[in-house]
């Protein structure tokens, strides 16, 4: 019977069993035992994927542009992120160098920047800027030399840049649901062929307009006011 490989207390059973030479018994306990063990383990493994599709929730993303250097801009972008509970920054360029046609930023701070960022390296998804340089790479941790980036999330496709090369004016050819960047330093929601998010500058806004912050979850877009952390538009993809 030990060939059977049975747990110790149903061998106890059958021994009993057999000793009254009760076959038709034992056919029953074994049926009845092999039954247990199927449905046991349907009923947990239904529960663990039940508890796992509870669990799993959408990616959220940060997206911010023009960060030019001014460490107390990234600090307050970080605190955003850190309070959203976003899961990674999508970060569009302009990142140390505060650009030749720019003032200096109050706060500016290089290596200050370096240091933030590189401790959060595996949640930065980056390209370049028309101020970033090679030099920059050198610093930081993640790539961020790419003229474009193109992110996939829940089925749909976001094509990361600057700005200055591609744009809402000037759109790369391939298949994408919507294209994001800033170096205008003006936000943007809008529709065309494809949804425009141009997420602004967290440090030289533009044409009037606060210090602007981007969220991304599940195809919808959300801009924020960075200084109030106001919801300024929203937008689906």
């Amino acid at each position: 019977m030990s060939s059977l490989m049975m747990p110790n207390g149903f061998f106890c059973i059958v021994n009993r069993l057999l000793d009254y030479k009760s076959w038709q018994f034992v056919v029953f306990f074994l049926i009845l035992h092999h039954v247990i063990r199927h449905n046991g383990s349907t009923v947990t493994e239904s529960y663990q994927n039940n508890r796992n599709q509870k669990e799993r929730r959408n990616m959220k993303y940060l997206l911010f542009s023009d960060i030019h250097g001014c460490l107390p801009a990234l600090e307050r972008a970080l605190d955003f992120y850190e309070a959203q509970k976003c899961d990674m920054m999508c970060i569009m360029g302009d990142i140390i160098n505060y650009g030749p046609r720019n003032r200096i930023p109050e706060g500016i701070d290089p290596k200050g920047i370096v240091e933030r960022l590189n401790g959060l390296a595996d949640q930065i998804i980056a390209v370049r800027g028309n101020c970033d340089a090679e030099v920059d790479q050198m610093l930081l941790d993640f790539p961020i030399m790419e003229t474009y980036a193109l992110l996939v999330d829940n089925g749909k496709r976001y094509l990361l840049t600057h700005g200055h090369i591609y744009n809402k004016e000037n759109m790369p050819k391939g298949p994408y649901d919507a294209i994001i960047y800033g170096h205008s330093h003006l936000w943007e929601l809008s529709h065309s062929d494809r949804a425009i998010c141009n997420t602004g500058s967290i440090t030289f806004p533009k044409g009037g307009n606060p210090p602007t912050i981007a969220t991304l979850e599940d195809g919808k877009f959300t801009m924020y006011n960075l200084d109030t952390l106001e919801v300024m538009a929203t937008m689906e993809v």
